[in-house]
C-alpha cells in the first residue's frame, strides 16, 4: 500500500504575531517523520508525505495513496486535531489513529475530566475561569496550592512555574495570562503533590496496556520534569526525583484506569495516558492523548528500549495492529 503520512512539523506552525512561545509545541521534529517512514517500510508499505491537514485538501478525488497515518495537530482552536480525520472521512480515505470527535473531546480537559468521572476514574475536582472577575474565592475548586492550564491544549502547552499558585493574587494573574495568551478559558485544580507517570495504550478492541513510566519531577516545586525542560523556556540545571514507588498494585490500577478512560474516549490504535500519585499512594488522572508524540525520545521510543527493540521495529509493531483494523 501507499501510505499517506499525515503530520505538522515545528516549521509547519503558522505564526502570528503575539503568540505564546510554546504555541508551536505539539508539532513534531523531523526525526518523528523519518521513523514513521522506517515502520511504514518494515512492513512492505511505502510512505508518502503529505504534511500538515490543509495539504489534503490539494488531494481530493485523487489522493494518491490507499491508508493515511494521522499524527496532526492542527493550528489553533478546540477542533484543530479533527481536521485532518474529518477531511480523510469526507475524502473517503481510510486512516489509523482516533477520529475527530475523539480528538476534540480529549483535547478539551474539562469536558474529559467529566467523562473521567462518568466511568469511576478519579480525577482532580476543577472550576472553568472565562475572565478573572469570575473566580470565587469561597467556591475555588480546592486549597492551595491549585494549578492552572489552558482549557484545550495539550504537550505542557501554557505550563511553567507560574502555573502552580499559592495565592489569591497569583491565581487571578495566571487566569488572566492563560486567557489572554491562548484565546481560551482557563483550567484550575488541585496540585496533587507526589510522583507523575504515563501510561501508553495501543489497539482497538482489544486494548493493549504497556509498562508504566515514571517521569522525573522537578524536586522544589514538584511539577514534571517535561514541563520546566523544554524548547522556549530558559535553560537551567534541574534539580529532580522520581520519588514515586511503582508497586506492582499500582502499577495494576494507574493501567486499570488507563484503559478504562481509553475505552471511554472511544480511542483507536495508540494514546498516553498520564496521571499524578499523591504522598498516600491514591491515583489522580490528568489527561489523556491520542496523538501522542512519536518523537524518538518520547514515551514510545523509551517503550522500544525497554522491549529490547530498534524504534522502528516497535513503531511497526503498533502500526501493523491498526492497520489490520482499517484494512482487515
Amino acid at each position: 500500500m501507499r501510505v499517506g503520512l499525515i503530520y505538522d512539523l515545528f516549521e509547519d506552525y503558522p505564526w502570528k504575531q503575539g503568540e505564546a512561545f510554546d504555541a508551536d509545541v505539539e508539532n513534531e521534529p523531523e526525526e518523528t517523520v523519518i521513523a514513521l517512514e522506517s515502520a511504514v517500510r518494515a512492513l512492505g508499505h511505502e510512505p508518502v508525505r503529505i504534511g500538515p491537514a490543509r495539504n489534503l485538501l490539494s488531494c481530493f478525488g485523487k489522493p494518491g495513496f490507499d491508508l493515511a497515518i494521522n499524527i496532526a495537530e492542527g493550528g489553533r482552536g478546540r477542533n484543530r486535531e479533527g481536521e485532518a480525520p474529518t477531511l480523510l472521512e469526507m475524502m473517503g480515505v481510510p486512516f489509523i489513529g482516533s477520529d475527530a470527535l475523539t480528538l476534540s473531546l480529549s483535547l478539551d480537559k474539562a469536558w474529559t475530566k467529566d467523562l473521567a468521572v462518568a466511568c469511576g476514574v478519579r480525577t482532580p475536582p476543577y472550576r472553568v475561569y472565562g475572565a478573572v472577575e469570575a473566580i470565587k474565592v469561597e467556591d475555588l475548586p480546592g486549597p492551595y496550592p491549585l494549578f492552572v492550564k489552558p482549557r484545550y491544549e495539550g504537550s505542557a502547552k501554557g505550563l511553567t512555574r507560574d502555573s502552580k499558585v499559592d495565592t489569591d493574587e497569583a491565581l487571578g494573574a495566571q487566569v488572566a495570562a492563560m486567557i489572554a495568551l491562548y484565546d481560551q478559558d482557563a483550567l484550575v485544580e488541585p496540585f496533587i503533590e507526589g510522583s507523575e507517570f504515563t501510561v501508553a495504550v495501543i489497539g482497538t478492541s482489544e486494548p493493549q496496556v504497556l509498562p508504566v513510566i515514571q517521569r522525573a519531577v522537578e524536586s522544589q516545586s514538584g511539577i514534571g520534569l517535561h514541563v520546566l525542560d523544554r524548547k522556549g523556556l530558559p535553560e537551567e540545571e534541574f534539580s529532580y526525583a522520581t520519588p514515586g514507588v511503582l508497586t506492582p498494585e499500582l502499577e495494576r490500577r494507574l493501567q486499570k484506569a488507563a484503559v478504562t478512560i481509553f475505552q471511554k474516549m472511544e480511542c483507536k490504535d495508540f494514546a498516553r495516558i498520564d496521571f499524578r500519585v499523591d504522598a498516600q499512594g491514591q491515583e489522580w488522572f490528568l489527561e489523556i492523548n491520542p496523538l501522542p508524540t512519536f518523537a524518538p525520545d518520547g514515551t514510545f521510543a523509551i517503550m522500544a528500549e525497554l522491549n529490547g527493540q530498534t524504534y522502528p521495529e516497535f513503531l511497526a509493531e503498533v502500526l501493523s495492529l491498526a492497520f489490520k483494523r482499517v484494512m482487515p
